[in-house]
């Protein structure tokens, strides 16, 4: 019997499926890995997003379809969502997972997706009856679900073409990005459409971040959202060295739906031309529509003269939300269930984050990119005193906590003062700053006195366990870059004078790797005695001699196998194998399977 799915089409009305039954693999993809070989002026974040002026307020207001004036300059057509959807369900009885990131160091994230999306199985009744069978439920995944709820239309334009053509050629870049927005998606889709706005809004971060909350530009753009420290403050994120709300998965979605429903209202109701705005800023969209009102030219997104990068910003966004609409419901896109991944917990007061993933059975891996505006090994002492928690361990982690008083959520250290210490070189030693120092001990200035004792808190575990704190890092960063480089690192001291460019033309690099190696902006002001690290252009000759070739290797654990002898065969260390297979039991066990990043120059033969 042929059964016909007949769903509405309107892109106003947000379509939220009923909870699905069908079970999970646990072999779900890495959400993690960043793709190395995407072309900087494709995929690569914004370098800037211009201040938001602190005057640009209103009402939230409705979705609407783009203005008449950018329709008559584009060929638009409605995306057939609904009935796509159901044809592409109907025909395909499961939608797999693959496994084509291979960080093993999220294998936690890996079981946590599974284990959150377990669903209760029914069991379906044998007895014959009378009632009419009803239809069955159309069950949209995320992608799917996004695709449904289309608010800009099918906008054709050359502009859109290569952009188009670079994400639907690259499929794995698809699914590795896809892969890694299976934490943050339900809640990113989910705001917008609370908000009507067009599901194409939840897609930005594909063009921003690759929805890694870690991202960050050369023009101090932060986050999955990519804001930059002034436009961030004046949407209220916080930022200090414990927190940078640039990147907390909920308070930066939220800010940017914000911001983009108020540039909607300014530009009356033009969603492309909000878009641009959230870019270049509102200001220079609204100098390039001055200057084509003064020539008597359209003033619609399309015939625009805007910086470059804004002018591919709409591109890029419609060519992956055609590439979406296209390959919802395949392999290409990591399917998502439409089922929340994390809940907000308030945990109210500071935590130390290794505990806190302790309590919860989870990785600090896994804890600091649900919470990666977190810069350091604890929470704020100031707030905001909240976790995202993986619905799947949050039982277990609520229980511990109401078992923990405020007072052993973080360890102290009774510090007495000797002589030549300071509220720096202390800071420095316990991993903590000067103003928490000082507020602690009620210190009114900078000066401390031999013999008096500093209460000082402290991190639970060795720096290295708090695998992604911005110290950690940087220092990861740095190991790549080494690993890659054919030259040796340096530490440069900046002396009088010098200039980024200077430093590169001095050791035949670029401005944009110094920036890059260093987290700097292209315009940040350098202090005398400031360290970089610069890895010098080596000659041929000496890159050939240095040159490591670093793979990773699947190593399967034999019979009187130990750590130390796989270290020894495979010239590792110990510690890096530990490091790489975080999930590791105390003992091996033959069969088993680990991850090894080996240099295949010196493997022992």
């Amino acid at each position: 019997m042929a059964i016909t799915f007949f769903l509405s089409g309107c892109q106003t009305q947000t379509l939220k499926p009923q909870p699905s039954n069908s079970d999970i693999p646990v072999d779900v993809a890495d959400a993690l890995e960043i793709v190395a070989d995407t072309p900087e002026d494709i995929v690569n974040a914004p370098e800037d997003v211009a201040d938001v002026s602190a005057d640009v307020v209103g009402e939230m207001p409705q979705q609407t379809q783009p203005s008449s004036e950018s329709a008559s300059n584009s060929n638009i057509a409605i995306y057939p969502a609904a009935q796509k959807i159901a044809e592409k369900i109907a025909s395909n009885v499961f939608i797999a997972w693959s496994e084509l990131d291979s960080d093993d160091s999220t294998q936690a994230a890996t079981d946590l997706i599974a284990e959150a999306y377990q669903k209760t199985e029914i069991i379906a009744q044998t007895d014959i009856t009378t009632e009419a069978i009803p239809e069955p439920i159309i069950e949209l995944d995320l992608w799917q679900l996004t695709v449904a709820n289309y608010g800009l239309g099918k906008i054709e334009n050359a502009r859109i073409t290569p952009h188009y053509n670079w994400y639907n050629k690259h499929k794995k870049y698809m699914h590795r990005v896809t892969t890694r927005a299976s934490r943050y998606y339900h809640f990113m889709l989910h705001t917008a459409l609370d908000q009507s706005l067009p599901a194409e809004i939840a897609l930005l971060p594909i063009v921003e971040s690759g929805f890694d909350p870690f991202a960050y530009s050369s023009g101090r753009a932060s986050g999955a959202w990519q804001f930059i420290p002034a436009t961030g403050r004046a949407f209220g994120l916080k930022q200090n060295w414990w927190y940078d709300g640039r990147r907390d998965i909920v308070a930066s979605t939220k800010a940017a739906h914000k911001y983009l429903l108020q540039l909607h209202k300014m530009f009356d109701g033009d969603w492309l031309l909000a878009i641009a705005s959230y870019n270049g800023g509102q200001g220079t969209v609204m100098k390039a529509i001055k200057r084509n009102k003064k020539a008597g030219k359209p003033t619609d997104f399309w015939s625009l003269k805007l910086p470059r990068e804004t002018m591919n910003y709409v591109p890029k966004l419609l060519a992956v939300a055609r590439v979406v609409a296209e390959q919802a419901g395949t392999d290409t896109l990591n399917s998502i269930d439409d089922e929340a991944y994390f809940k907000l917990v308030d945990v109210g007061s500071q935590i130390d984050l290794a505990q806190a993933a302790e309590m919860a059975n989870i990785t600090t891996d896994e804890m600091y990119r649900l919470n990666p505006a977190f810069n350091q090994w604890a929470t704020d002492p100031q707030g905001p005193h909240h976790l995202l928690i993986p619905i799947a361990h949050l039982d277990r982690f609520k229980t511990s906590l109401q078992d923990l008083p405020s007072s052993k959520r973080v360890a102290w250290e009774r510090h007495k003062i000797v002589e030549g210490d300071s509220l720096l070189r202390l800071a420095n030693r316990y991993h903590v700053s000067v103003d928490l120092i000082r507020t602690i001990n009620n210190i009114d200035g900078y000066m401390i006195r031999a013999g008096k004792t500093l209460m000082i808190p402290i991190a639970s575990k060795d720096a290295s366990a708090y695998t992604l704190s911005a110290a950690q890092r940087v220092i990861n960063r740095q190991l790549q870059i080494g690993q890659t480089q054919a030259s040796q690192r340096i530490e440069y001291e900046v002396k009088s004078g010098d200039s980024l460019w200077k430093i590169a033309k001095k050791y035949k690099i670029s401005i944009k790797q110094i920036a890059k190696w260093n987290k700097l902006s292209f315009k940040s002001v350098l202090q005398i005695g400031d360290k970089l690290n610069i890895w010098p252009r080596s000659s041929s000759k000496l890159a050939s001699a240095q040159r490591k070739v670093v793979k990773k290797v699947t190593y399967k654990v034999r019979s009187g196998d130990n750590l130390s002898v796989i270290a020894h065969r495979f010239s590792v260390t110990v510690k890096d194998i530990k490091k790489w297979n975080q999930l590791l039991k105390k003992y091996l066990q033959p069969g088993q399977q680990l991850s090894l990043f080996v240099n295949v120059t010196k493997l022992k033969q």
